[in-house]
């Protein structure tokens, strides 16, 4: 079974940064696709961005594109979301998530953690 257990999350002022963290444990890493996810209140959550196990095109919702990266270290199991220049139209709960490469049925999610940014 893979547990995500994401931190990082917190109050920031509009234009500042946060790193967002997501450690995967339980199966093998590079069997997955990871990405982020948020949900804001009262709205569906969306995607924020993907990564692939070789880290190469990741991909990134319109709204996030420029500002915020997603990067994965294979070696210690964890996927991070760099997010740069917050708007306080970012404020939401993050969600790390995880695809199995040969079903995609079969994904995770974390418990979240919150990002609000004061403007």
């Amino acid at each position: 079974q893979v547990q995500l257990v994401e931190s990082g999350g917190g109050l920031v002022q509009a234009g500042g940064s946060l790193r967002l963290s997501c450690a995967f444990t339980g199966r093998t890493f590079s069997s997955y696709t990871m990405g982020w996810f948020r949900q804001a209140p009262g709205k569906e959550r969306e995607f924020v961005a993907s990564i692939r196990w070789s880290g190469v095109n990741p991909s990134y919702a319109n709204s996030v594109k420029g500002r915020f990266t997603i990067s994965r270290d294979n070696a210690e199991n964890t996927v991070y979301l760099q997010m740069s220049s917050l708007k306080p139209d970012d404020t939401a709960v993050y969600y790390c998530n995880a695809v199995w490469i040969l079903n995609s049925g079969v994904n995770y999610w974390g418990q979240g953690t919150q990002v609000t940014v004061s403007s």
